[in-house]
């Protein structure tokens, strides 16, 4: 009698009266070193049982699994999804699939969510995650496998890193608010500590506003950062209150110089949209604003919200690239790709009355 659940070869192998051995050679099409009879009969067993092998079984007796590891900080983060669109795309054009881990925001656990991929025999690692885990690079090393970094870099890991180019983008975002009139700046963040996409958007913020400044052409920005945090279960209202509070200063700040907000993530651009809805206040009116990312709700924010989009699903495709590139035996210097963000322009960013310039 066949074990209960799905058939395996010693299933086969009893029920065809043969070794688990010339089940094997059947399968591996070795079936010459078998008579007709033998052929046959291990032929009608596999038929009746429905036995199939185990891809990953195949795979590992040939030594390799064809599986790439992905571990992103927060699945529910639209760039995180569309990077992954884009990195699995690539993997399944070159026979390979991914699994994925999520760690939830959860940086203690990159260590872990590596150690978990690779005991499915992952043959390599992109990593989109926080990158604050100073054990991640050790468990890379031991792993002894390649790995991409996506959006942010980790201490002390040399791997081939592809990511938006944040100085360039938020040059772009600036000049284009200086362009159309905005002259007092708040730049809102997740903390940055720690995370070095956030640490370099925000440092090039405040350069290109100590530029602006020493330029000496036309009307200077001048530019605050304040960092939004989660809401605490603790006190839900405490931290929207904040965000309000900080949007109510930057206007009283600004007096009659037209103030804006550049957000540095599409998390933190829901966030002030609500902390404007409570205000009754409207973007392009009371406040600009130009935010990282392009969601599919951008456009129907108010009169629509300005982005820098990302090249998010050629980042992810990118990432699989250079990791295909390391299993196939490339052993060049650690690589740096940075791609280019594009700005849509819409009303929360609109040129203002030539009176309140």
């Amino acid at each position: 009698m066949p074990s209960p659940g799905r058939a395996t070869i010693a299933d086969v192998a009893r029920e065809a009266g043969v070794s688990k051995a010339t089940v094997s050679r059947f399968l591996n099409h070795r079936d010459t070193l078998l008579s007709p009879d033998i052929a046959a009969r291990v032929e009608r067993a596999v038929s009746a049982l429905g036995y199939s092998p185990s891809p990953m079984a195949q795979a590992l007796k040939r030594g390799r699994s064809r599986l790439i590891g992905l571990v992103v900080a927060d699945v529910t983060n639209p760039y995180s999804v569309a990077v992954l669109r884009g990195a699995e795309q690539a993997c399944q054009e070159a026979g390979y699939l991914v699994m994925l881990f999520n760690l939830g925001n959860d940086s203690g656990r990159e260590r872990e969510a590596m150690a978990a991929l690779a005991s499915y025999q992952v043959e390599g690692f992109i990593l989109n995650t926080l990158g604050r885990d100073p054990d991640a690079a050790t468990e890379a090393t031991r792993q002894g496998r390649p790995v991409v970094l996506v959006d942010r870099r980790h201490s002390g890991m040399q791997a081939d890193f592809v990511s938006l180019d944040n100085a360039q983008s938020v040059q772009m975002a600036l000049a284009h608010l200086q362009a159309q009139g905005w002259r007092e700046l708040l730049y809102v963040t997740e903390p940055v500590r720690g995370v070095s996409s956030r640490a370099e958007r925000e440092a090039a913020f405040r350069e290109a506003c100590h530029q602006s400044q020493q330029g000496g052409v036309g009307p200077a920005l001048a530019g605050q950062t304040f960092e939004s945090h989660e809401a605490l279960p603790e006190a839900p209202e405490a931290p929207m209150q904040a965000l309000m509070s900080a949007l109510q200063a930057l206007r009283e700040r600004a007096g009659a110089r037209p103030a804006a907000v550049l957000s540095s993530n599409s998390v933190v651009t829901l966030r002030l949209s609500a902390a404007m809805a409570r205000l009754g206040w409207q973007w392009g009116r009371e406040l600009g604003l130009v935010g990282f990312d392009d969601t599919d709700w951008a456009p129907h924010v108010g009169p629509g919200i300005s982005t820098i989009a990302q090249p998010t699903h050629d980042l992810g495709r990118l990432a699989a690239s250079c990791l295909l590139e390391r299993l196939r035996g490339l052993t060049l210097a650690p690589r740096q790709i940075l791609l280019p963000g594009t700005l849509l322009a819409r009303g929360s960013s609109q040129a203002l009355n030539p009176e309140r310039l």
